[in-house]
C-alpha cells in the first residue's frame, strides 16, 4: 500500500511554541507509519524552517535541514538544502500543529494555499475570524449565539475605568491561550492589566465577566457532518483558568481540574454540543476545533472563544474530551486528513 507523505508542521513563532512541540510528539506517537510517511518541520522561534528526525524538547539540537514549504503550486511540497543542493520532497498533505500567531491565524494556511497541498483544519478566513476574539463575537452574535458584553481598546487609546461594571477580563484580541490575560475588580487596576495585555497584541478586549461554569467541546468535521466528543467542565479551586501556563503541566495545574465527562444535567451537555456546533459552523471552521463556553447558572449557554488548533498534548483538552467519546488521537489524525484530502478534491 502507498503511504501517504503528510508533514507536520510544530514550534512557532508564537509564545505557544513549547506547547505546540509537545502536541507535535503525541501526534507523531499516534501516526499509523502504515499509512503515513511522515516528515516533521520544526519552526523555530526565529521563524526558520528545518526538515528534523521529529519532535521533542530538543529538536533542534538534532538532525536538521534547512528547508522551505514551495509557493509553486507545480511543485506541492519541501525545499530541502542538503550537500549545497536543494531537494525536492513532494507532500501528500499537510498536519499543522501551531498553536497561537502565525499559526492559527491564517498565515501558514495562508502559505499553504498558495503551496496547492491540502491541509489540515481550518481555512484561511476561519482561522482569522477565530483568531480575533471581537470579530469571533461579532460573528457568534449575528448568528444568534449569546457572547459576553466587550469593548475594544485600540492602540493609541486611553482607556476610562469608569466606563466599565466590575469585574471584567482583559484579554489580547489575537493571542493563543490566556497569555496576558489579567481579571480586574476595580477600576484604579484597568490600565495596568491593559499594558500587560498589549505586550502581546495591539488589540485588546474589556469583557464584562460572565458568571457561569467554563465548559468546551470538540468539535470534529465539516458543514452539517460534525461529531464532538464529551463535554468537559472547568473545576476551579480559586482564580481564573490559565491553560497551558502552569510549570509542569503535565502533573496538573494549580488550581484547575477538567472534568470530562462534565458533570452538569444532560440536557446542559446536549445544549453545549449543540451551540458548539452553530458556533463551528458560524465562523466558517473546519477539520477540528475547540470550542470554549461558559454555562450559567439560569442554564445559558455564552461563547468564550475558539480554538482553531487547540492543543494535542498528554493533558490537553481536545484529545480528552474524544477519547472520552470513542475517538482516539490517531483515529482523530486520520479523520481531519480524510476530510483535508475530501476537501481538496472538490
Amino acid at each position: 500500500m502507498t503511504r501517504l507523505r503528510i508533514a507536520v508542521l510544530f514550534g512557532g513563532r508564537s509564545e505557544e511554541h513549547p506547547v505546540s512541540v509537545k502536541s507535535a510528539l503525541e501526534v507523531a506517537k499516534s501516526l499509523d507509519t502504515d499509512k503515513y510517511e511522515p516528515f516533521y518541520v520544526g519552526i523555530a522561534r526565529d521563524g526558520s524552517w528545518w526538515l528534523c528526525d521529529g519532535p521533542d524538547a530538543g529538536w533542534a539540537a538534532g538532525r536538521c535541514w534547512p528547508a522551505v514549504l514551495s509557493p509553486d503550486g507545480g511543485t506541492r511540497g519541501l525545499l530541502v538544502l542538503d550537500g549545497g543542493k536543494y531537494e525536492t520532497i513532494g507532500l501528500d498533505v499537510v498536519l499543522p500543529v501551531l498553536h497561537g500567531r502565525y499559526g492559527e491565524d491564517g498565515a501558514v494556511q495562508g502559505l499553504l494555499e498558495h503551496s496547492g497541498i491540502p491541509y489540515a483544519g481550518c481555512d484561511v478566513q476561519s482561522s482569522a475570524l477565530c483568531m480575533d476574539k471581537s470579530l469571533t463575537y461579532l460573528v457568534a452574535r449575528g448568528a444568534g449565539i449569546a457572547t459576553p458584553d466587550f469593548r475594544v481598546v485600540t492602540a493609541d487609546e486611553e482607556v476610562d475605568p469608569d466606563r466599565f461594571a466590575y469585574p471584567v477580563f482583559v484579554k489580547p484580541a489575537r493571542s493563543g491561550s490566556s497569555f496576558g490575560v489579567g481579571k480586574v475588580t476595580r477600576g484604579q487596576d484597568l490600565a495596568s492589566a491593559v499594558r500587560a495585555a498589549r505586550e502581546y497584541d495591539s488589540k485588546v478586549l474589556v469583557e464584562q465577566a460572565v458568571v457561569g461554569s467554563e465548559v468546551g467541546c470538540a468539535v470534529l468535521g465539516d458543514g452539517r457532518d460534525l461529531i464532538t466528543g464529551e463535554v468537559d467542565r472547568i473545576a476551579l479551586s480559586h482564580g481564573f483558568f490559565r491553560i497551558h501556563q502552569e510549570d509542569a503541566p503535565e502533573s496538573g495545574s494549580g488550581n484547575s481540574t477538567a472534568i470530562v465527562p462534565a458533570d452538569i444535567p444532560a440536557p446542559a451537555r446536549s445544549l453545549v454540543r449543540e451551540t458548539a456546533k452553530a458556533v463551528y459552523r458560524a465562523l466558517g471552521c473546519r477539520g477540528l476545533s475547540r470550542v470554549d463556553m461558559f454555562l450559567t447558572p439560569e442554564g445559558e449557554v455564552v461563547l468564550n472563544e475558539v480554538n482553531t488548533l487547540p492543543g494535542l498534548t498528554s493533558y490537553s483538552r481536545y484529545p480528552r474530551m474524544m477519547a472520552a467519546g470513542g475517538l482516539s488521537l490517531g483515529e482523530v489524525v486520520d479523520r481531519v486528513v480524510s476530510l483535508a484530502l475530501a476537501g481538496s478534491a472538490r
